[in-house]
């Protein structure tokens, strides 16, 4: 009979109410749930993405450092193969300018010779013609440079080639310390056609 009492007008709004309540607070624990299961789905979805970029950004620092290095190297190589090759040049610029000065010296010294005695040429003697005007080597030189001239000319020739020669090599060594030709192509573009 208690239950009835309660029973009026402002007992059952205050039950109706109250099982509105319950109802809200079931469905709020519901949704709650969701939520929290949701949110722990977002969370583990952000830490993978981080964890990714992480990764990421440390496999591009990995690959800047190796390339850093690679360069380092190639450039390494390249100056090693660029000073054999100054050295290379500068050995044969000298061999080639030292022959040519014992070259000069051995004509200076044989047109010497012959001036001293135009008979001493190592054939069975002769006779003798006159004299030609001025100094034997002289007219056998007439339409010649002078020997210092001619050394002079002579070496700077020397030099030209040498200088064709450096550049050529100089030119044939890549940034990565290889000639040209001894490059792997394997990977490389085909050119465009026209």
């Amino acid at each position: 009979m208690t239950i009835l009492r309660f029973l009026n007008a402002q007992g059952v709004a205050g039950f109706a109410v109250s099982l509105c309540l319950a109802l809200l607070l079931v469905l709020q624990k519901g949704e709650t749930r969701h939520w929290k299961t949701q949110s722990g789905k977002f969370e583990k979805l952000y830490g993978g993405e981080q964890s990714a970029f992480a990764v990421t950004v440390a496999n591009y620092r990995a690959a800047a450092d190796a390339a850093r290095a690679a360069d380092l190297e190639a450039a390494r190589r390249a100056a090693d193969a660029q000073l054999a090759i100054n050295q290379r040049s500068e050995n044969a610029l000298e061999s080639r300018i030292a022959d040519a000065r014992a070259r000069a010296e051995r004509m200076r010294v044989e047109a010497a010779a012959a001036a001293a005695d135009p008979r001493r040429s190592g054939a069975p003697p002769m006779p003798g013609l006159s004299a030609a005007p001025g100094n034997p080597a002289q007219s056998a030189r007439e339409d010649r440079l002078p020997l210092a001239d001619a050394l002079t000319a002579t070496e700077q020739a020397i030099q030209l080639d040498e200088l064709i020669k450096w550049v050529r090599q100089q030119h044939a060594v890549g940034v990565d310390g290889i000639a040209a030709g001894k490059r792997d192509n394997s990977n490389r573009r085909p050119a465009a056609r026209d």
